[in-house]
């Protein structure tokens, strides 16, 4: 089935783009989705006539991702705390939906969580790297780095302290 995208899709294509998909994807996913719409011969005349503003958009859009990528880059190393025990190990794990909000309040710049990827889970005290995808051609890589707060470590230290008194 061919369709026509209205908004960019990973790992298909880009908005205005004219694609071929399988009736199932199209009718399942990308129809009631409003990502695409089906390639009727008036959709395809309207497509053409929008050509122009659409790409102007894109290119808007993609600028704003390119200012965004510096204004990150320029941030340098994302630095986060969390509680820790003794071997370093955290308890929980740093979500990208923690690593949204902290750049967000350090960076001023909002990124959906699903467009950030890590290269291991954030469970253990350490550094970390994170992708980012602002858009389909702009990614960039952060560095995290993970440390254990020093008032949860006396904490933790003064709990294990009680527990070993009572035995």
């Amino acid at each position: 089935m061919q369709v026509i995208l209205r908004k960019d899709v990973q790992n298909l294509g880009e908005a205005g783009d004219m694609v071929n998909v399988k009736d199932g994807y199209a009718r399942n996913f990308l129809l009631p989705q409003n990502l695409a719409e089906a390639a009727t011969e008036g959709a395809v005349k309207n497509r053409e006539q929008n050509l122009a503003r659409i790409k102007a958009k894109q290119e808007k859009f993609h600028a704003a991702a390119v200012a965004n990528a510096e204004k990150l880059e320029a941030s340098g190393k994302l630095k986060l705390s969390a509680k820790a025990g003794e071997s370093g190990k955290l308890f929980g794990t740093i979500t990208t939906k923690k690593l949204a909000e902290e750049i967000q309040a350090k960076t001023g710049v909002e990124i959906d969580r699903k467009n950030i990827s890590l290269s291991a889970p954030v469970n253990k005290v350490g550094e970390y790297t994170m992708l980012v995808k602002l858009t389909s051609k702009v990614k960039i890589e952060l560095a995290v780095e993970v440390s254990a707060s020093e008032i949860l470590k006396e904490a933790v230290e003064e709990a294990v302290e009680e527990e070993v008194e009572e035995v």
